[in-house]
């Protein structure tokens, strides 16, 4: 038993709107143990709805349309349904009384576009929406098939699928099962030598073990099918933790966690403290850390220091050393770093100075080449060179600037 959802709308076609709607089905499926193996998104047009729904009634038995419900031309969802299946429309009037009050309350008329939202094939059920004006419906039109439509809007869409569609689902026997996911995440590494450090885990068939790239982030998704949350979270942990004895420290969190949160519970777990100078980064790296609520309690501040005066006169670089070396250098990140551990009178200092980009390199100091600096408790001070290639742009290489010096403070910490 699998389902597909089937997104329409032109309008996602086009990339003016983010489809959320199908990772929310998505995710719903996977909790109700419904394997779902396709998704389809297809625009305002009635012919290649109508393919969409001949592939998807043979590969799936649950199809569940999002989209194109509603009193404009383009609302045609419901109505090519029924027209692929050979079923007439009838409207609905407990559709039309609904429609009627709900305007009242706003002090609008029903017009004669609104009457068609109450067209609906013969023999469907109707998928209310308390908060829209647009029902859904519920309808088996053949053996082995059954059909959901929900409007595009995402509020309306989720309280009906809460509401309606999931009990309705169970009272067929679907979801009488889960499928549980356990996200972990890697910043060091690779994808792919990630996976060849656990290939004997991504063959898995319950667990499964899935690797994943993103931002410079790598993650291993494990899932697990059982009766229970709870049973498929006994059929993950296993897994989990040899995934985590195998990756070390290269591992640094799981789910919700990001590399910011987990350095500052570290500082919180040691009552420590945190400065940072930026000069590529421009602020990115206070960003990253004042984005987790509480950071207050061991974040003092920054500094972005993107001129050389100001790495002179705020952080008490020499400027001898500036001239000598040159603001991208490894000499000047430890001195940032120290710098702003003093300014601020922090138990550490952490620091970013590097070539951004498009513009601005040359063959000794090329595009993408960065140095971070850290200083800690009792004057010690490090810096690390980074490479991170002249052909990223200059939004990806601040980005993994400023990841990699959570990251460099986080293996320190530890």
């Amino acid at each position: 038993m699998s389902a597909e959802i089937i997104c329409v709308g032109t309008e996602l076609l086009l990339g003016d709107i983010l489809n959320s709607n199908s990772r929310y089905l998505a995710r719903e499926l996977a909790d109700l143990g419904i394997a779902h193996y396709y998704q389809t998104v297809v625009g305002d047009n009635p012919d290649r709805i109508k393919k969409a729904i001949a592939i998807a009634v043979d590969r799936a038995e649950i199809l569940i349309f999002t989209g194109g419900l509603g009193p404009t031309p383009d609302d045609l969802t419901v109505a090519t349904i029924a027209d692929f299946f050979k079923t007439p429309l009838s409207e609905r009037p407990e559709i039309i009384a609904d429609i009627e009050a709900k305007y009242a309350r706003r002090g609008r008329k029903m017009t004669t576009s609104d009457r068609k939202q109450a067209q609906l094939p013969v023999g469907a059920d109707i998928l209310p929406n308390a908060k829209g004006s647009a029902p859904g419906i519920i309808w088996q039109p053949q053996a082995n098939v059954t059909i959901l439509t929900f409007p595009g809007v995402p509020t309306e869409m989720e309280q009906m699928w809460r509401t309606t569609a999931v009990p309705f689902l169970k009272s067929q026997g679907w979801g009488q099962a889960t499928v549980c996911s356990r996200m972990l995440k890697f910043w060091g590494l690779r994808e792919v030598e990630l996976a060849e450090k656990v290939a004997e885990f991504l063959a898995l068939e319950n667990p499964t073990v899935a690797p994943y790239a993103n931002w410079g982030e790598v993650k291993l998704r494990i899932s697990a099918r059982a009766a229970t949350p709870e049973a498929a979270r006994d059929l993950m942990a296993p897994v989990e933790e040899k995934l985590r004895h195998i990756a070390g420290e290269d591992c640094f969190g799981a789910d919700e966690d990001t590399l910011a949160t987990v350095v500052g519970q570290l500082l919180r777990d040691r009552g420590q403290t945190l400065a940072v100078a930026e000069s590529c980064t421009g602020g990115g790296l206070g960003h990253m850390l004042t984005e987790v609520p509480g950071s207050s309690d061991y974040f003092l501040g920054g500094a972005i220091a993107y001129a050389n005066a100001v790495k002179v006169a705020l952080l008490g670089v020499d400027a001898g050393m500036l001239e000598r070396q040159g603001a991208v250098s490894a000499e000047v990140a430890a001195a940032m770093a120290a710098g702003v551990r003093d300014k601020f009178d922090s138990d550490w200092g952490l620091s970013i100075t590097g070539v951004a980009g498009p513009g601005g390199g040359t063959d000794s100091k090329p595009v993408g080449l960065v140095y971070i600096g850290v200083a800690g408790p009792g004057g010690q001070c490090h810096s690390e060179e980074y490479r991170f290639g002249s052909d990223r742009d200059r939004e990806w290489i601040r980005h993994l600037s400023a990841c990699s010096a959570l990251d460099g403070l986080r293996r320190k910490l530890l």
